[in-house]
């Protein structure tokens, strides 16, 4: 699927979620693209802070244009879980993660960063910060027991595209506390070659 697609769905999903005053940040393939090497993506990893009050607005303004499930929203919200959401005219997939209250999450949410993708001044996606993308791909990597080369190329192409840029003394402090310390410090050998 071509990326204008993913976004053009990414930001419909954000902008109801704006509408009802849900803080969210897209994170995964999409926000690696966006902050580093773009690549194609099948499907939008989103972290939304939502509870069972906005489960009907969020319903109701996605419509008979997407699958959804209800009952599946409400109980990934009561266990903290997550759902999916389908575009039915691209089947493109949307998987909401449900915000948690642990300290990471909490840290991820407030360090989420505004960016537009289009030409659109007016049409904005908070996406998680480079920092974080990096160490949620690093720790995906390593989940898989560090088989996924691509989840691997998504960390290095952020850490090339940021560059100084990045607070390294927050990704490695939060390297540390999320158990990815040895693979952060392989990325950055790796990227100094």
């Amino acid at each position: 699927m071509a990326l204008s697609d993913v976004l053009r769905t990414t930001l419909r999903v954000a902008r109801i979620l704006d509408s009802l005053g849900v803080d969210y940040f897209v994170g995964g393939s999409l926000a690696s693209s966006l902050h580093g090497i773009p690549r194609a993506t099948q499907d939008v990893y989103l972290v939304a802070a939502t509870t069972q009050n906005e489960v009907d607005g969020f319903v109701e303004a996605l419509g008979s244009d997407s699958y959804l499930d209800e009952e599946m929203i409400r109980e990934a919200i009561r266990r903290g879980a997550s759902f999916n959401i389908i575009e039915l005219e691209t089947m493109f997939k949307v998987d909401v993660f449900v915000a948690q209250n642990d300290g990471v999450s909490q840290t991820e949410m407030m360090r989420r960063q505004a960016i537009q993708p289009g030409e659109d001044p007016g049409e904005t996606l908070m996406v998680a910060s480079p920092e974080d993308i990096i160490l949620q791909k690093l720790a995906w990597y390593q989940l898989g027991d560090e088989a996924s080369e691509r989840q691997w190329l998504d960390a290095l192409g952020v850490l090339k595209v940021q560059g100084s840029r990045l607070d390294k003394s927050y990704l490695q402090k939060t390297a540390d506390l999320m158990g990815v310390a040895g693979l952060l410090r392989r990325a950055l050998i790796e990227m100094k070659r």
